[in-house]
């Protein structure tokens, strides 16, 4: 496998253990009708979208913690 390939990989992986499928799709979809997203490849779209559905999952943890 080359770089890119596991990277779609690992950020599957990640993706489906953590349960955020849904999320994950509805953030790459929100994305493709922002500007600023427009030139970006898709390796950095699905890098983007992972980041944000984990991050709004930790804050969302955290939050019911409290």
């Amino acid at each position: 496998m080359g770089h890119w390939e596991d990277l779609w990989y690992e950020i599957h992986d990640l993706i489906e253990r953590e349960g955020l499928r849904k999320e994950f799709n509805a953030q790459l979809k929100k994305m493709n009708q922002q500007d600023k997203h427009k030139h970006k490849d898709t390796r950095e779209r699905w890098d983007y979208a992972k980041m944000r559905v984990i991050t709004n999952k930790e804050k969302k943890t955290s939050k019911n913690e409290k």
